[in-house]
């Protein structure tokens, strides 16, 4: 026979409580065993079981039958975790959540955000009080970090495309990341740079000359890490042809090439279709819109913007390319692959979870 388990009483929320728990379990930087708990109640409104809630909030059940009876005894003031021994905070639990919900989600009358002295004029506090609030919840005005969702119709498809060749590459083939990095400035600082010194950074002028610009196209085998490169002047659908002509040369005629590209205007001109199609055993695999993290190549340039680029000087452009050449042929003396990690299953659960928290953003 089987076992019914005792049974749970109705859980009946008022707008005011939905309201606040929504609020709750949706606010980025609140208390993180709070959300959890607020999402326990609001998915028991919904008439689940408790091993449903389990199951879907990946928590024991027994969580959830706790935090059940706590709500139904005493509401919304059984979530809050009760007061522990010791001496009582001298700022009240109100106080604190007014400022933590006015740094989220307030701005200053005459300011894109705040600043401790702001915050302490507002909230009356002071502004060491204000610091270790912020502190306690991880809020930082100050920094803003930036963010780009994809509109990609076929973004499942395409993730799930270019990943399954990250981890597993086909049998008799080479996997190359490839794109360009265009316009690379040839720039001469207007005073010579003053090398650094015990105590002192290196230092250099914040003006520049202009010395014309090159582009970089490059394709990252994956596997270990090679690079094949060429330089060209302008950055059109005729150079990324000869570059598909130098690839074609460079890797083993018996093998086939699947070149992971992004959705730039010159990947796909009617010349290069055409060319494609004489040459059978490439294979194009499209990144989604505005997703170039997915592209390994992109990490390899970061590599050479840093350790060459960005901090050079060079009086013509010829002087920039030798440089790029040079650090390109020391690179593939002693090539490094990467490590790709996470399944395409991962990604798109991370993005989820990111979209989920900002739901209620207008997005």
């Amino acid at each position: 026979m089987a076992r019914t388990g005792r049974p749970t009483a109705p859980l009946v929320l008022t707008d005011e409580e939905r309201e606040t728990l929504t609020r709750w379990s949706r606010r980025a930087k609140s208390s993180q065993v709070l959300a959890m708990r607020s999402r326990i109640i609001l998915a028991c409104a919904e008439g689940a079981a408790n091993t449903d809630v389990a199951t879907i909030l990946g928590v024991h059940v027994s969580t959830v039958g706790k935090w059940r009876r706590r709500f139904l005894a005493e509401r919304l003031d059984g979530l809050i975790d009760e007061q522990r021994p010791g001496r009582p905070p001298s700022i009240a639990l109100d106080k604190v959540e007014e400022v933590v919900v006015a740094t989220l989600e307030q701005t200053p009358r005459n300011a894109t955000h705040w600043s401790r002295t702001s915050m302490a004029e507002k909230s009356g506090l002071s502004k060491s009080t204000i610091g270790r609030i912020w502190r306690d919840f991880g809020l930082k005005p100050h920094r803003a970090d930036a963010f780009k969702l994809s509109t990609d119709p076929q973004f499942i498809e395409k993730v799930v495309d270019v990943v399954g060749l990250y981890h597993h590459p086909p049998e008799r083939a080479v996997v190359l990341c490839v794109d360009e990095k265009s316009q690379i400035q040839a720039l001469n600082r207007s005073q010579p740079v003053l090398p650094m010194m015990p105590g002192m950074p290196e230092r250099r002028t914040h003006d520049y000359h202009r010395n014309g610009i090159t582009s970089l196209f490059a394709a990252f085998d994956i596997a270990d890490g090679t690079v094949i490169s060429e330089l060209h002047r302008q950055h059109r659908a005729v150079e990324f042809k000869k570059f598909l002509i130098t690839i074609d040369k460079t890797v083993p005629a018996d093998l086939d090439i699947h070149l992971v590209c992004d959705n730039y205007g010159t990947h796909k001109t009617p010349a290069i279709r055409a060319w494609l199609a004489k040459h059978p055993r490439f294979h194009m695999h499209f990144t989604p819109t505005g997703s170039s993290w997915i592209n390994q190549v992109e990490r390899w340039f970061g590599f050479l913007t840093d350790q060459k680029i960005r901090r050079g000087t060079h009086k013509s452009v010829q002087a920039l390319e030798a440089d790029i050449r040079s650090w390109i042929a020391d690179w593939n003396s002693n090539p490094r692959p990467f490590i790709w990690t996470k399944t395409a299953e991962e990604i798109l659960e991370s993005l989820a979870r990111f979209c989920r928290r900002i739901s209620g953003a207008a997005h």
